[in-house]
């Protein structure tokens, strides 16, 4: 007979509940994360995040949730650094072993499936613990505008705009209340922002929040300035 203490300790044990203790701790963390969002209209693709340092002494430069996996697609975290550092150097990988093998982009939800596929893994095996990270996925493929959102249990879902990470009710209630199907580029930007705004502690400025775009006419990964982020914000 199992104590309610196994089920705390092993991941391959379901409770009698139907529930697995580890993947629910690690969607707590997740959600103690710097807000993220993502915005998908059909000029372009939209990633958001406050990338402020938890320290003033720490360098910026070297505190991203925003990263890109291939010149269509991109990807904002939420949760623990070091396990979404593995993510995205394995989604880098999956993006160009499609280029070299078809010779072509990869389309957002093989990568997305391919992704929740590792993360899954561990969650099955003993040994291991559970990814402690989400993803906003968005880009630009051949299906158009897409946004995909991945959590610690390796399931992945489609949004037009979602948001994760602390205070991600408040940020998902500003994406359904401005979000609309027909939005251009620019519009979905300041969505973007506002809902990371919205969800982040204090008052951030443009140097604590950072965006980035997949405009649907280049398919090409680009990130906003300072500047630009300040227009949008006033």
């Amino acid at each position: 007979m199992l104590s309610p203490r196994d089920y705390d300790e092993a991941i391959t044990i379901f409770s009698p509940e139907g529930r697995l203790y580890q993947v629910e701790y690690a969607l707590e963390l997740v959600k103690r994360g710097a807000p993220i969002a993502g915005v998908a209209s059909p000029e372009g693709v939209v990633l958001a995040a406050n990338e402020a340092p938890e320290s003033r002494l720490e360098d910026p430069d070297y505190y991203r949730k925003i990263f890109q996996l291939d010149d269509h697609v991109g990807a904002a975290i939420a949760g623990l650094s070091s396990d979404a550092r593995v993510l995205i150097e394995q989604g880098r990988l999956i993006c160009q072993n499609h280029r070299l093998i078809y010779d072509e982009p990869i389309d957002l939800e093989v990568l997305i499936s391919n992704i929740g596929d590792l993360i899954q893994a561990y969650t099955q095996y003993a040994g291991v613990r559970p990814f402690g990270v989400s993803m906003i996925v968005g880009g630009v493929d051949r299906v158009g505008c897409r946004i995909f959102s991945t959590d610690p249990s390796g399931s992945y879902r489609g949004y037009r705009a979602t948001a994760v990470g602390r205070r991600g009710d408040e940020a998902n209630r500003v994406l359904e209340e401005g979000y609309r199907p027909d939005m251009n580029l620019e519009e979905a930007i300041a969505l973007a922002l506002s809902a990371v705004r919205t969800a982040s502690e204090g008052s951030p400025t443009a140097r604590d929040l950072r965006a980035a775009v997949i405009p649907a006419s280049t398919k090409t990964f680009r990130r906003l300035t300072a500047e630009e982020i300040e227009r949008y914000l006033r």
